[in-house]
């Protein structure tokens, strides 16, 4: 008889999507649960892939995808990061964030290794890796004078022999925390001195309110590990249209890396997607050459959205709500609570309000609710009322 393969079996449930299901199957639900905008898609990006079907882009394309769309790619990042990138070499579009996370790990992962993965974190990079047969280890942020904190106490303390990757997000889902130019150098010393690759997910980088004023534009990326980071050494930056250019629905995201990794991640996708559809490579290339007056208008609304989430929640009982930097989720920490899944099953049921539970962020998530602030206001004040008077009760 068949079985399942174990490195399958390893692989959790997503506790979202669990939630998700019961809120699918019930009437009036506030849904911020999920980690997207309810903004559609930009009329020009739309208009850009109708314009790409008529034009015949239709057919298949480079495994690496689209040279015009890496070429935009690179100019995007000497634009905006001043970084230099070779299109043909160093950039590889994939379908999807989560793609170019697969992808990436699979070149970086043998059976039996380790990876250490900053947590509380989106559980597809962990659960990537247990589908590679190998074994994440999770190392939890810790949370000190209202901030959370990468904890090099425990990175260095669970560093082996099988250790081969350090992944972490920047912003983060769902923290918010943004590593600082300090973190990032850290990050880097530490992959360069125990010869780790270092893969960022900078899929948020957009969404950045900046720390200290006047440090940035609102509007303005995040600084990209790439800054520090030479050509040669083991970095991986993993990016996708779906947040900052409201494209979760397309699929379609790229990698940035060494060139040998380029190389094999090129030669992977024909056997993983083939590519990304061709047509919505086109769309992303207009994504990248119209879209910032649509991303600093975004910025300003959820920063807006962001303020009013956090005022409503500082008059809650039992929460502390860390300020994020970026990206567009609150991570209240509700005091005594000991099953988060628990609770936001209960507030689903009684108030119609659909959170996503901390235990699914896993090391360090326990204990706290993520709330996604992406949402009309019409949507988010009666969330807060509702969150506000289950807690009294």
């Amino acid at each position: 008889m068949g079985q399942l393969a174990q490195s399958t079996l390893a692989v959790p449930t997503s506790r979202i999507r669990e939630l998700a299901e019961i809120a699918f199957r019930m009437d009036g639900v506030l849904k911020l649960y999920f980690g997207e905008s309810n903004q559609p898609t930009p009329d020009y990006i739309k208009q850009a892939a109708k314009n790409a079907l008529d034009n015949g882009y239709t057919f298949y394309t480079e495994n690496a995808g689209l040279l015009s769309l890496r070429e935009a790619l690179a100019s995007y990042y000497q634009r905006l990061q001043g970084v230099t990138l070779d299109p043909r070499r160093e950039i590889v579009v994939t379908a999807s964030g989560v793609q170019a996370l697969n992808v990436t790990i699979r070149c970086t992962l043998d059976p039996g290794d380790e990876a250490l993965v900053l947590t509380p974190a989106w559980p597809n990079g962990a659960s990537i890796v247990a589908m590679s047969n190998a074994r994440p280890i999770e190392i939890a942020h810790v949370l000190r004078h209202g901030r959370y904190e990468i904890d090099w106490d425990a990175l260095e303390a669970n560093v082996t022999a099988r250790t081969k990757l350090l992944v972490y997000t920047s912003p983060s889902n769902p923290l918010g925390w943004t590593a600082t130019l300090q973190d990032q150098q850290r990050l880097l010393d530490f992959a360069r001195r125990h010869h780790l690759w270092l893969l960022a997910d900078e899929v948020y980088d957009r969404l950045w309110y900046g720390t200290t004023p006047g440090d940035a534009t609102l509007g303005d990326p995040v600084p990209s590990i790439l800054r520090l980071a030479t050509r040669d050494d083991a970095v991986i930056v993993v990016q996708s249209f779906s947040k900052a250019w409201c494209m979760t629905g397309w699929r379609i995201g790229w990698i940035i890396t060494r060139a040998d990794l380029a190389a094999k991640a090129t030669q992977l996708n024909e056997f993983i997607i083939s590519h990304a559809p061709s047509f919505t490579q086109k769309a992303a290339e207009a994504a990248l050459e119209h879209g910032e007056p649509e991303i600093r208008s975004m910025l300003t609304s959820l920063k807006a959205n962001r303020d009013f989430c956090l005022s409503a929640l500082a008059t809650m009982p039992r929460l502390t709500t860390p300020s994020p930097d970026g990206a567009f989720y609150l991570f209240p920490k509700v005091e005594g609570l000991t099953d988060s899944f628990a609770f936001c099953r209960r507030l689903l049921e009684e108030t119609r309000v659909g959170l996503a539970p901390g235990v699914a962020f896993g090391a360090g998530g326990e204990g706290s609710i993520r709330i996604c602030y992406a949402a009309d206001r019409s949507v988010l004040a009666p969330a807060m009322e509702r969150l506000g008077r289950y807690l009294l009760s």
